[in-house]
């Protein structure tokens, strides 16, 4: 099912990046800003997460709290994290139950195609509601992006 604007959150449980359950009802009552991405240290996936990285600050005065979501297993998260600083968590969805929950696996590529994670974010409301989806990420200004959606 294709989710929308307006749709209850998928909820799921998963582990996070030092293999402790994380789940989307531990953050009711707060925004969740829930992006996934294909894969860890790679440089479009690098930029779009240091880019919410150094507006983590800005991010987390209005209320949200960042989640990532890749296939990566919890080691790889735990050296993504480290190399780059990342303050928040990221869920390592090895058997793509999150990824395929929210509709983000299938065909993407350009000269050549391919299935994988279509790099999406999910603004989630304090009710588990989606506010905006954003399924044409600007990595270099994913944050600015949300923001100015946020303002409209």
């Amino acid at each position: 099912m294709k989710l929308k604007v307006g749709n209850k959150a998928p909820v799921f449980d998963a582990l996070d990046e030092s293999g402790d359950e994380i789940s989307l009802t531990d953050f009711l009552g707060k925004k969740v800003l829930l992006f996934f991405y294909p894969k860890d240290m790679t440089m479009v996936c690098t930029v779009e997460a240091c880019n919410l990285k150094e507006n983590y600050s800005e991010l987390q005065s209005r209320g949200f709290e960042v989640i990532g979501v890749s296939a990566d297993n919890e080691i790889s998260h735990r050296q993504f994290i480290l190399k780059h600083g990342l303050p928040f968590h990221l869920v390592a969805d090895t058997t793509k139950k999150v990824i395929e929950l929210y509709d983000v696996w299938g065909q993407k590529g350009f000269l050549k195609l391919f299935n994988g994670i279509r790099r999406t974010t999910f603004v989630i409301n304090e009710e588990g509601i989606i506010e905006a989806i954003y399924d044409k990420v600007k990595s270099r200004s994913h944050t600015q992006q949300i923001l100015d959606g946020l303002n409209k």
